[in-house]
């Protein structure tokens, strides 16, 4: 991989290698574009297999929260970190604190919150060298856990889908998988429960599934029988590139809705799901609850805003939807399109010195 070549095609602005052998931290933090405002992302702790593994996914995520924060109308950046290690054995106070040092040396331009493999707990501990953190407790006048809302978010935009493909934006009755059942993939499961959809799930952790058919009464199957599942919808809630020129031909759905990250392996896949005839919720439009509520958070947090602001993602899913058919585009182009046109009227703007 040419970390130079790849962050020129994209556009990248800066990305930090944190090391601090006396914590043990290895971390990596991508700044992708600040046009809008300071880069927002969270801290993801992840055992990554190589050093370019970890370089690659903090510049996808990274590059999905700018298209996330401008698509959702946020005054915010992108940017993420991540933490080369294993959450279950590596984490100390020591190491978040260092983590900690390194965003405060960014003046800013970087703001953190939790993410996959991080906690609340974890971001106090950053919190006591930068106060560029986010997603901290209640009790501290923050927004707390921000996977509700996300799972929120993404109820309401696989809602649009379903008008738009069935004609009513009701899930009662209509069957439902859920590729991991984590913290947003159970907020997710839940209203749809209460709604009346059938759910179908898998994660490969044994306690998350037993929940699931406990609580909400899915149907197990293991991971890789998640994909020929026969649903209306094909709901990718666990990590990233699920959606692959493998995967793509065996789904059995006519949505694909769901909270994970950069779901797509590469941008191809996304006119892979309308060749198929199969309508794609881009991730980073209706997984946008997280980043809405710390946008919230960040002028003085309302919890009743903050939920009023994430419902919205229904009509920006829904605008999604009309510009991919009125230029016959993927729904997945259509949202970069939205997100680009932001940036770029924000570029022209400012421009002019003031």
């Amino acid at each position: 991989m040419k970390i130079i070549d790849y962050m020129q095609r994209y556009d990248y602005e800066q990305l930090v290698f944190c090391c601090d052998t006396g914590t043990g931290l290895n971390a990596i933090i991508a700044i992708h574009d600040t046009t809008l405002g300071p880069a927002l992302g969270g801290a993801r702790m992840w055992p990554y297999q190589s050093e370019e593994a970890a370089i690659l996914d903090v510049l996808r995520l990274a590059r999905a929260m700018t298209y996330k924060a401008a698509a959702a109308g946020l005054n915010l950046g992108g940017g993420k970190a991540v933490i080369i290690g294993d959450p279950a054995k590596d984490k100390s106070i020591g190491l978040f604190r260092s983590l900690g040092r390194f965003i405060e040396s960014l003046n800013g331009r970087y703001i953190t919150t939790e993410d996959v493999g991080t906690s609340i707990d974890d971001m106090q501990h950053i919190r006591a060298e930068t106060t560029h953190v986010t997603g901290l407790p209640l009790s501290w006048g923050s927004s707390g856990d921000t996977s509700p809302l996300t799972g929120f978010g993404v109820y309401q935009g696989m809602k649009a889908c379903v008008k738009e493909v069935f004609g009513a934006d009701s899930l009662q009755g209509r069957t439902v998988a859920i590729q991991g059942f984590g913290k947003v993939g159970s907020h997710l499961a839940r209203y749809l429960h209460d709604e009346g959809a059938r759910i179908v799930a898998t994660d490969v952790n044994e306690e998350a599934s037993q929940r699931a058919q406990q609580e909400f009464g899915a149907t197990l199957v293991n991971a890789d029988e998640i994909y020929d599942v026969e649903c209306d919808v094909f709901s990718p809630c666990a990590l990233g590139a699920v959606l692959n020129a493998r995967t793509i031909p065996r789904l059995k759905c006519q949505i694909v809705a769901g909270g994970a990250n950069n779901q797509l392996e590469e941008d191809e896949d996304g006119d892979r799901l309308q060749q198929r005839g199969i309508l794609y919720a881009p991730d980073y439009i209706i997984n946008a609850g997280g980043i809405i509520n710390i946008s919230v958070e960040l002028t003085g947090y309302d919890p009743e805003l903050a939920r009023t602001q994430v419902a919205e993602i229904y009509h920006t899913m829904a605008r999604v939807i009309a510009l991919a058919k009125l230029e016959g585009i993927s729904t997945a182009r259509a949202a970069d399109r939205l997100a680009r046109n932001r940036i770029e009227e924000a570029r022209r703007v400012r421009r002019i010195y003031l």
